[in-house]
């Protein structure tokens, strides 16, 4: 008689770091202007950083780090748009500790500085709903390439 050997422990481990992952994604997208590290996320999801990372990636087909810079842009160029705070005080609300590394991923992303984004998009988005503009206006991320 030949036993049939299942994986149903491993479908389960998959299923189980899934839902992990999908947690560390949900914090980063609400906790996005808070002090975040692949550390940290990693001691959340009961995971080690380089587990978490490459899992994430797999997931998500970008870091845990990428995807948060990504979120902290997404909310720098609404506020950007609204025109009331400098990019300097934007660059501190969405979470980040440096300007030029703030100025240098938005410019990755986006395609201009953060200073000429601000300029055009006070323009460009006149009398747009402020929902169709973040749709418009939102930034293409390498996977959606």
């Amino acid at each position: 008689m030949i036993t049939q050997v299942t994986s149903r422990p491993a479908a389960a481990q998959h299923l189980s770091d899934l839902a992990r992952l999908r947690r560390v994604r949900d914090r980063i997208d609400r906790e996005y202007a808070q002090p975040l590290d692949v550390e940290a996320l990693a001691r959340g999801a009961h995971m080690s950083a380089g587990h978490l990372s490459r899992q994430f990636r797999l997931a998500y087909g970008e870091s845990p780090y990428a995807y948060l810079m990504t979120r902290r842009i997404e909310r720098a160029m609404a506020l950007l748009r609204r025109g009331d705070l400098s990019v300097t005080e934007v660059c501190f609300e969405v979470g980040c500790s440096s300007l030029g590394t703030f100025s240098t991923r938005f410019t990755e992303l986006v395609g201009v500085p953060p200073s000429v984004y601000r300029r055009q998009a006070a323009r460009a988005t006149a009398g747009m709903p402020s929902c169709v503009a973040k749709q418009v206006t939102r930034p293409i991320r390498n996977r959606e390439v």
